[in-house]
């Protein structure tokens, strides 16, 4: 286990300690938590201000629940005589973590070999951590990040996961400005560079998707000559990252036949198909081997080829048999909530889940798979959609240009909700859906309303939407015989807050 002393971590933050503070107190790594709900005893808990609440209001009830010690960036009183919290006080608690998450880093490469996996891309990150996870875990011991922890304060809590003996460390990297991969990257020197895709996600913030194609490609230039980069071959601004990193590369492929120059190097997937029940298939060919494999993925939508191709060559460069890889493929499902989860009821109605993020791209991969579903008629399909945050100015055209697309998709019902998605129906209407072929609701309750009412057996359904629009829970009730909507949290959470580094 690593530990840090209460001095330890002052001198690497640049902190100091609050009075009556035991220079001595210890503290595991791996009792770090940013939730006072989730603090153990005799852990560390870092008060960090996130949009919606500060964690300097919770130090009481993390110390009642048994920390000893906390990061904060001022002191709060314990008791009315004026005694503070033992705490180590910085200017930036964010800031902070990230430096001890590096300090972990180095301590673990002193101590054994480790390989550190870099993941980023605009759609189907955790998916693709998921998988490489899966493949990993059986050759050595692997640490991922729970569910999509990707930004500043996320990273570091999967870093603090990792022991002296972990063997592959994988990190998943989110970012909503240029400069944000490049000060992960910093914090945990990755060995492999994997990058999936560049969408329009994040484009309002970015300004232009060429600005978020400069942002996933840090991850790349962050790369010793002694790493690799993942490259996908079939997305033109990540095949131009190639130039931009000083490592060789592998890219990967679904394309029929690589061209020429990189057949050598790239991972490829042939006769790309979707069974019956929506899941992809395809032939797998490793560079240097004449062998395919078939691969049989039991996730849905054809979209997660990209994903299943990045988790293999990442696999592949890190010495992996290609049985292994492939074994491991065949066997793994959706890992992570609200990513095409499916849910099948006991009155046939079918639930697909995808409302964790969305964006044009991702919209249209979740359609097309539900018309796959609706098997030309057979099933009739719904899409509840709602709104796609962070396009920018482009937001009303995109919502739009996806109704458009569920119309010629033949989507037998959609259900537009809130007032930021309405767009969608918009452009429907304007294709030509008329009745009650698309319909627009004000929120989610409206919306539970009609599908309880109207859904019926043989009735598959998807709720799309981002991440801030809840349609994830929308899912959940529906699909869920209790109809519960899983508890909303009230402090912060390690995506609310982004750094300027």
């Amino acid at each position: 286990m690593i530990e840090f002393s209460a001095a330890q971590i002052a001198e690497l933050t640049g902190g100091t300690l609050t009075a009556g503070t035991d220079p001595a107190t210890s503290i595991e790594v791996a009792s770090i938590a940013t939730d006072s709900r989730e603090v153990i005893p005799g852990g560390l808990y870092v008060a960090k201000a996130g949009e919606n609440a500060d964690g300097h209001d919770f130090m009481a009830p993390a110390f009642a629940a048994g920390a000893v010690l906390a990061l904060a960036e001022r002191e709060v009183l314990a008791d009315d005589a004026g005694t503070p919290f033992p705490a180590v006080i910085v200017a930036d608690a964010v800031l902070a973590m990230g430096t001890l998450a590096a300090e972990v880093v180095r301590q673990i490469r002193a101590h054994s070999p480790l390989t550190v996996i870099g993941i980023t891309g605009s759609a189907g990150k955790t998916t693709t951590k998921d998988l490489l996870e899966g493949i990993l875990s059986a050759a050595g011991a692997t640490v991922a990040p729970i569910g999509s922890y990707n930004g500043e304060v996320g990273v570091p809590l999967t870093v603090f996961r990792a022991v002296e003996d972990t063997r592959y460390l994988i990190i998943e990297m989110g970012a909503t400005k240029i400069g944000h991969i490049a000060y992960l990257s910093g914090m945990v020197h990755p060995d492999l560079g994997v990058v999936l895709g560049v969408g329009s996600a994040h484009a309002g913030e970015f300004g232009s998707i060429d600005n978020i194609a400069t942002a996933k490609g840090e991850l790349v230039e962050a790369l010793t000559p002694a790493g690799r980069a993942i490259l996908n071959f079939d997305d033109g601004r990540v095949r131009a990252m190639a130039q931009r990193s000083g490592a060789p590369v592998t890219f990967f492929s679904s394309a029929d036949a690589a061209p020429d120059e990189t057949a050598q190097s790239t991972v490829q997937a042939r006769n790309v198909r979707t069974n019956a029940e929506g899941e992809p298939e395809f032939d797998l060919l490793f560079p240097g081997e004449d062998s395919e494999y078939q691969v049989h993925s039991k996730l849905l939508g054809l979209h997660h080829v990209t994903n299943l191709l990045a988790a293999a060559s990442a696999a592949h460069v890190l010495g992996i048999s290609a049985e292994n890889i492939v074994d491991s493929l065949n066997e793994q499902r959706a890992a992570s909530r609200y990513r095409m989860e499916r849910t099948d009821r006991s009155d046939g109605v079918s639930v697909i889940n995808d409302a964790y993020n969305a964006n044009p791209e991702s919209m249209r991969a979740a359609l097309r798979t539900l018309a796959e579903l609706g098997g030309s008629g057979t099933r009739r399909t719904w899409a509840v959609l709602g709104e796609m945050l962070e396009l920018g100015e482009d937001s009303v055209l995109e919502h739009d240009a996806v109704g458009r697309v569920a119309v010629r998709l033949n989507i037998s019902r959609l259900i537009v909700v809130g007032a930021g998605a309405r767009a969608m129906h918009v452009g429907a209407v304007m294709e030509g859906s008329w009745g009650d072929e698309s319909m627009f609701l004000p929120d989610a309750e409206a919306a539970y309303e009609l599908l309880s009412a109207e859904l019926a057996p043989g009735d598959v359904v998807l709720f799309k939407s981002s991440n801030g629009a809840g349609l994830r829970f929308l899912g959940d009730r529906i699909a869920l015989p209790t109809g519960n909507i899983p508890t909303k949290t009230s402090e912060p959470t390690p995506g609310e807050r982004t750094v300027q580094p």
